[in-house]
Parts: structure tokens; C-alpha cells; sequence
């Protein structure tokens, strides 16, 4: 099958499109072939050189964490699924792939009249938003400030936090800004004079912020926010142990993608796919996100 390889830790330039030997699933696990697998800024840091806790990751390797596709082989005991089955689910690793095996466990089946590109851009952003704003404690009443709320993770960080309730700011690039009212969120451009922007939509004050962006957003949030356990990050860790905020991090599991797909299907939750591009373009993929202005995601198509 082809796959997209990292060869050696660098710039998109790393990557190549290789052949590489067709999975075969092991006791519980299931094969699929993949119709669609997103591209999150996670990939671009592995790529470079990251590795999460635990993780001992060396080139070659296949990236990609989320996808969706049609089972076609079931491995011993992965029951639950048959072959024919159209699927969208989540593993580390090997997803930007023709085929890919996966737990059974980590799979859920993708509605009929979901687009593959979608249901491939799912899991990772929508998850991470979810356990995010769930660390966060972010409920009715409160006033929730996204940042990078245009991008896949931001997308799904504001609609969640309007359904639970909260009242959302969001902030983007100002080319962004209609984008995020139709989601339900106030926009504020981002850069210099942030935190005075912040205060002139919100005068009742934040009660919580989530960084999904970087960029030195969670010092604007130190200012604005003054419960700290309600600061958190996906991006940069390392200033927020320094400003003393909380670098979310938790499992993804398939209740939680359950509920997102559901809240898809109810009309909740609008999913943005600004590029499809095949494998053969991944470095193309991953200039797009790492230039930090895709609005929702980037996706490959095998």
C-alpha cells in the first residue's frame, strides 16, 4: 500500500510516499481501507522531532492519527464489526495510509450521509476540543475564550462550548471573523492589544480560556482569566508550566467520538474541510497547517 513516510526528522521536505507491506490486523483489531485521514498540527511536530509522553517513535514511520474508511478484514476477535462497515475512528500513528489496523475498540460508524472528508477530520480535533473544555469545566453561564478558534480544534472548541451553554470569544485572523459569528462566537483579532479587545466584548470578565493556537495567548489569558486551573493549552506545554496553566492532555475513546457524531447528525456541529489532497501532496498538506490559517482542517484522500 502507499503511506505517507517520515523518513528523518525535519520539514515537510522529509516526507515521502512509499510502498510499504498491507497491514494485517492482530487479535481484536480490525483493517480499514481509508477514504479520508486529517492532518493536525500534532503530525507537523512529530514530524520535527516531538514525541509525546511515553511515546518511542523512529523513522520510518506513517503518520497521521484519525481517519475514516470501509472495514475490509477482521483480524481474531474483532468483533463488533463486519467487513463492508463504513467507519471514522482514531489510533497514534499509520493512518495517512491506503489501509490501516485498528483496535476494534476505536472505531464508530460513520452516518450515511456524512462526506468522507469530514468524517476523516473528526476525531482528533474534535476529541482533543471536547476532553479540553471538559478539563476546563466549561458549563452554562460562563464566558469561554478560544483561541485559534477558526482552525479544526477552534471550530469544534466553540460549537461544544455554545451547546454547553457558555458564551464563546473567539479569536482569529479578522478574514475569520463572519466564519466564527455563524459558529456563535464574538471575534477578536488576535496580536498586540489582545487583552484590551478581549475586555471591550467582555466587561463581565472571562471565566476560562483554551489555547489552541500558541503564539503567547496563554499570557493574554494569565491577565483575563484569574482562576488559572481554568487556562489550559493543547499547543504549548512548556509556557504553560511556567505561567502555572494546564497543559490538557487525557485518552481519546469512542464514547466521546460517539457524542461528537451525534451531536454532528442533530444539526449541532458544523465540520470545515478547507483542502482534500491526495497522499502524493502531504508536504503541501502540511506547509497549508503549519502556516497556521486553515480555516477547519486539512485533509488526504488515498
Amino acid at each position: 500500500m502507499k503511506a505517507v513516510t517520515v523518513t528523518r526528522s525535519g520539514g515537510p521536505e522529509v516526507l515521502r510516499v512509499t510502498e510499504v507491506p498491507d497491514p494485517e490486523p492482530g487479535p481484536g483489531e480490525v483493517r480499514v481501507r481509508v477514504f479520508a485521514a486529517g492532518v493536525q498540527p500534532v503530525d507537523l511536530a512529530i514530524r520535527e522531532g516531538f514525541r509525546p509522553p511515553g511515546a518511542v517513535v523512529e523513522p520510518p514511520f506513517v503518520l497521521g492519527n484519525e481517519f475514516a474508511g470501509v472495514v475490509d478484514r477482521l483480524g481474531p476477535d474483532g468483533s463488533g464489526w463486519q467487513v463492508g462497515d463504513e467507519v471514522l475512528g482514531f489510533r497514534f500513528l499509520d493512518s495517512q495510509a491506503e489501509l490501516v489496523t485498528v483496535d476494534a475498540a476505536q472505531l464508530v460508524a460513520k452516518p450515511a450521509g456524512m462526506p468522507w472528508e469530514q468524517a476523516g477530520s473528526l476525531s482528533a480535533s474534535g476529541q482533543t476540543a471536547h476532553l479540553a473544555l471538559t478539563l476546563l469545566a466549561v458549563g452554562p453561564g460562563d464566558t469561554v475564550l478560544v483561541h485559534g478558534a477558526s482552525g479544526g480544534v477552534g471550530t469544534v472548541a466553540v460549537q461544544l462550548a455554545r451547546a454547553w451553554g457558555a458564551t464563546v470569544i473567539g479569536t482569529a485572523s479578522e478574514r475569520n471573523h463572519d466564519y466564527l459569528r455563524d459558529l456563535g462566537a464574538i471575534p477578536v483579532a488576535y496580536g498586540e492589544g489582545l487583552v484590551e479587545r478581549v475586555r471591550a466584548v467582555a466587561p463581565q470578565g472571562v471565566d476560562a480560556a483554551f489555547d489552541a493556537a500558541g503564539r503567547g495567548t496563554l499570557a493574554a489569558s494569565v491577565e483575563l482569566v484569574s482562576d488559572r486551573s481554568r487556562i489550559g493549552t493543547v499547543v504549548d506545554y512548556p509556557e504553560a508550566e511556567r505561567l502555572g496553566v494546564r497543559g490538557l492532555r487525557g485518552p481519546r475513546t469512542a464514547a466521546r467520538l460517539t457524542e461528537l457524531v451525534r451531536l454532528r447528525e442533530a444539526g449541532g456541529l458544523r465540520l470545515e474541510v478547507a483542502e482534500a489532497l491526495p497522499l502524493e501532496r502531504a508536504a503541501e498538506a502540511h506547509r497549508l497547517v503549519g502556516a497556521g490559517h486553515v480555516r477547519g482542517k486539512v485533509v488526504l484522500v488515498p
